[in-house]
């Protein structure tokens, strides 16, 4: 009797603590389907993304000031920086590729920065063209979006056919794709089409419908145009072409490469590396490219930097990568700043720029603005 009075006993003494367990397990998962529901009610906050900044400057008083207006670029730019050749200018500003778009900054804009329009395609190149901004790829596929349109049209389709048929070699863009790579397009003032390839330059005068090989080119072109005359880089310096790019002669040979070339006010600015001193060299002409005079040269790094590079102290370049006119300046851009002349290059001024950890500034300008782009290193 005792025996079965303590087993009720017990099993309603678990009852009692077992019931309120169930009570409690039931109230808090109410309480959780409560907060969901309530949750889903109302609109989640975004958690707010990290200031974007020191992408690109611009300053439209000759670089005695600076305004970073980076805001409204997509944040992966601040890291990787800007693709060297998914950008330019002209009179109507800078536009510039990233992401799923392509961003325009007017000259004379203020906040918001930028206007973004969606791009239809993968083409991360830009250039500029006569009729409008051109995209191209490394394969050879390029859109156009012409003046005044909102629509991108595919352009030079068949390129990649002659190319093929005109260059026979075989590198690496032929083994895998049996095409041509495409590193450069340039329009010129009379429509001509340059289109500079790893190995040859190719040239169109009626559209893009054909397309002739100029046996001059090794993937390392950029074009420039004054009165008529075009320079390019190249492998060994700088070529020049007095009949629309069909021969080409070099005028500058320092031993390597040609960095770049800019039009000037009469003239070219360009800039070669020198093999010698293992030094990039400015020079300019004031003769659309006949004669040439070196200029620069206290911005050439100093003999205990070269000394340190010869060596093999690692230490960031000091060389001078890019050079424009801006109205009566010149301003050039390297890893250790933007210097200005006021002269033509006899004399040299240092612009003060907020301090960026960068592999040399790049710029680009658009009537009296200047766009200053620090290189990531990319």
């Amino acid at each position: 009797m005792k025996h079965r009075f303590y087993l009720k006993f017990k099993k309603m003494k678990r009852l009692f603590v077992f019931v309120p367990a169930i009570f409690l397990v039931l109230f808090l998962l109410n309480s959780f389907v409560v907060k969901e529901k309530d949750a889903k009610k109302k609109p989640i906050k975004d958690a707010k993304s990290p200031a974007i900044g020191n992408i690109i400057f611009k300053s439209a008083d000759g670089g005695q000031t600076w305004q970073d207006i980076s805001e409204g670029l997509p944040e992966k730019l601040q890291r990787e920086g800007v693709w060297r050749d998914g950008l330019f200018a002209n009179d109507r500003g800078l536009y510039l590729r990233a992401g799923n778009g392509v961003y325009h900054n007017e000259p004379n804009s203020t906040t918001p920065f930028w206007t973004k329009e969606i791009f239809p395609g993968e083409q991360r190149n830009l250039a500029a063209g006569k009729n409008g901004i051109l995209a191209y790829d490394l394969r050879g596929q390029f859109l156009q979006k012409i003046n005044g349109t909102n629509k991108w049209s595919p352009m030079y389709t068949n390129f990649q056919e002659q190319a093929v048929r005109l260059d026979k070699t075989i590198d690496w863009m032929y083994e895998n794709y049996k095409e041509r790579e495409v590193r450069t397009v340039f329009e010129t003032a009379g429509g001509t089409v340059l289109i500079g390839s790893n190995n040859s330059l190719f040239r169109s005068t009626d559209g893009g419908k054909t397309w002739k090989q100029v046996h001059v080119g090794d993937g390392r072109m950029k074009f420039a145009e004054s009165n008529g005359v075009l320079l390019t880089t190249s492998k060994n310096g700088i070529l020049r072409s007095t009949d629309d790019g069909q021969h080409w002669d070099r005028v500058i040979s320092e031993g390597g490469l040609g960095i770049a070339v800019e039009s000037i006010d009469g003239g070219f600015a360009a800039i070669v590396y020198n093999t010698i001193t293992q030094t990039n060299s400015i020079h300019i002409s004031l003769d659309s490219g006949k004669t040439w005079n070196a200029i620069g040269e206290e911005l050439q790094p100093s003999w205990n930097s070269l000394l340190m590079k010869k060596i093999g102290i690692p230490q960031s370049s000091s060389d001078i990568s890019s050079i424009k006119q801006m109205g009566k300046y010149l301003i050039c851009g390297g890893s250790d700043g933007i210097f200005r002349s006021a002269d033509m290059g006899k004399t040299w001024k240092k612009l003060s720029l907020p301090a960026i950890e960068n592999y040399g500034f790049n710029l680009s300008v658009s009537g009296n603005v200047i766009y200053v782009m620090p290189g990531k290193g990319c």
